[in-house]
């Protein structure tokens, strides 16, 4: 009786040279599997420590093993949301309130940024003193005022006070109060204009704020603002100037260059 594979089998008895074959050929095939399978004591493979790991390390690397992993950006959208949560843990537990508390900061945050921008409006780099007043064709001050009674009544405050002070300056060049000068500014009109005009001179500064506020500040102009330059224009229409030299030289060019 012998062991092959694990399985015990009985070799026939056969007569002379060929039972005697038989068994060396059965004794032959147990020494060849038990050098295979090694002794009932020790592991059948012995491998060391390092090499197995290393093995194992190129067979987990195979692409078979990772075609469900998430891509690249999932597992950086994964780690912000995770980052995210463990801020917003943190600021809840050193909160007053915990969760509810830190909302309702975050809350007064926003309405005190959301009343800033309001109030103050849209930084602009430009500055307000290197734009000019007129940005179009020459228009006269009645085509101005046209347009600005127009766009007032549609409540479009911000154009209507843009048109209103362009009246005042182009009527003030009309009536040889103001030199025509290209690119000049409000604040300049108003400088200029409070020379002949004092009585006027802190309104005519007023509206020279409010139009570069609404033109280049980015803040918005309000019906009463409209109703100002409004009144200051029809103010100016009655006014007397007092003539200086500068100013009667510009009126006596002026009639000079009509004649």
């Amino acid at each position: 009786m012998s062991l092959t594979g694990g399985v015990l089998t009985a070799a026939p008895a056969l007569p002379g040279a060929a039972g005697r074959g038989l068994g060396r050929l059965l004794r032959t095939a147990d020494t060849g599997i038990l050098a295979l399978t090694g002794s009932g004591d020790e592991p059948p493979v012995t491998t060391p420590r390092d090499p197995a790991r290393e093995a194992a390390r190129r067979e987990l690397s195979k692409r078979m093993y990772h075609e469900n992993d998430p891509s690249l950006f999932q597992r950086a959208l994964n780690a912000f949301w995770d980052r995210l949560g463990r801020l917003l843990d943190t600021a809840a537990s050193a909160t007053p309130g915990g969760t509810v508390g830190l909302v309702v900061v975050v809350l007064f945050v926003v309405a005190v940024l959301a009343a800033l921008w309001w109030r103050l409006g849209t930084p602009r780099r430009t500055p307000t003193s290197a734009a000019a007043v007129f940005d179009d064709r020459p228009r006269s001050a009645a085509e101005h005022r046209a347009a600005s009674e127009a766009h007032a009544a549609q409540g479009h405050w911000n154009q209507a006070v843009q048109e209103r002070v362009r009246a005042i300056v182009r009527s003030l060049e009309e009536r040889a109060l103001l030199d025509v000068r290209p690119g000049r500014t409000a604040d300049e009109a108003a400088a200029d204009a409070g020379r002949s005009l004092p009585a006027h001179r802190d309104r005519l500064r007023s509206a020279a704020r409010v139009f570069d506020d609404v033109t280049y500040g980015g803040r918005r102009a309000s019906e009463q603002s409209y109703h100002r330059v409004a009144e200051l224009d029809r103010d100016l229409e009655r006014t007397r100037p007092v003539l200086t030299d500068s100013t009667a030289d510009t009126a006596r060019d002026r009639r000079g260059a009509a004649e």
